[in-house]
């Protein structure tokens, strides 16, 4: 995540939102998601094993990006064993641009989701 806020012009002078901020809204815009049970993160590359993270802690997993006046998101969910993959992908890609606009005023220009788990729920 970036350590600089990303900045809206107005009138009357700047708004600058944290990334971290952004990271919340999108980590738990995500988590409500049909078919997401968990955000996670990837261990180091050679042990490939993927970390499921606690309720609560909604804005790890996400990682947020300027891009050109916009902000750019990547985010690692863990999915629903059964679900189509790419149809909840789709659903949280909306979702999250959708929420991230509405509620900071900030353009999307992009959501990456990475799948990076399947569980099964009980």
């Amino acid at each position: 995540m970036e350590d600089r806020g990303l900045t809206i012009p107005s009138d009357l002078g700047r708004i600058s939102i944290s990334p971290a901020a952004i990271a919340q809204i999108v980590g738990r815009v995500a988590a409500e998601c049909y078919g997401v049970v968990g955000m996670s993160l990837r261990g180091p590359a050679r042990d490939r094993v993927t970390q499921l993270l606690p309720k609560g802690r909604s804005g790890r997993g996400v990682l947020v990006r300027s891009a050109e006046g916009a902000v750019a998101l990547d985010l690692h969910v863990v999915v629903a064993y059964g679900l189509n993959l790419a149809e909840v992908a789709a659903t949280v890609r909306s979702q999250v641009t959708y929420e991230v606009e509405r509620q900071t005023g900030l353009r999307v220009a992009s959501v990456d989701v990475h799948i990076q788990d399947v569980k099964r729920t009980a």
